[in-house]
């Protein structure tokens, strides 16, 4: 069983980031994203303070966010980074087929990876997510590169702080028709 404590709070910037934008979306009518809790059993809490300090996951987290934008399902997670190489370990294997199983509901699923010591930001579809996974599985790198990713899925914050993860999902969808007419 999993135990809990404040190392959970790790990408709790980016999370606060992605709610304030997802706030904004449902304001304007743009999509309707709500946020999965994960959860946990307390075993320990500091009664002053009315924290708790302990606690075990109940079960396995799927994915951070599920929701739906102009009709289109969309799930997706949301990682934080400090260096430049992304350890697939921050990914487990339930989610990845969690978003599989999204997309083969017509759904669009994506990891959002947010660098923090350089302030990047980067869309990551799930076909590209699933090249960096198999390499692993192949015994290749259990991680993946800065510079290895796709720069059209790059983003910049809006008013620093909104992420205009829509604008992804739009490009997104338009490689996927390409890709349909071929």
């Amino acid at each position: 069983m999993a135990t809990w404590n404040s190392r959970g709070l790790r990408g709790s910037t980016l999370e606060e980031m992605v709610n304030r934008t997802n706030e904004w979306y449902l304001e304007k009518g743009l999509a309707l994203m709500q946020k999965i809790p994960t959860p946990i059993t307390p075993v320990k809490m500091d009664k002053e303070h009315r924290h708790i300090t302990l606690a075990y996951f109940d079960q396995r987290s799927t994915i951070d966010y599920i929701g739906v934008v102009q009709g289109i399902p969309v799930c997706f997670d949301a990682k934080e980074c400090v260096a430049d190489t992304f350890p697939l370990q921050n990914i487990h294997e339930h989610q990845i087929q969690f978003m599989i199983n999204f997309e083969k509901q017509d759904g669009i699923a994506f990891i959002l990876i947010y660098y923090s010591a350089k302030n990047i930001l980067y869309y990551m579809r799930l076909e590209e997510l699933l090249v960096f996974w198999k390499r692993a599985k192949e015994g290749g790198r259990k991680s993946f590169r800065l510079e290895e990713l796709d720069d059209r899925f790059f983003m910049e914050f809006h008013h620093g702080c909104y992420v205009p993860y829509l604008d992804a999902i739009n490009l997104d969808l338009e490689l996927r028709e390409e890709l349909d007419k071929e």
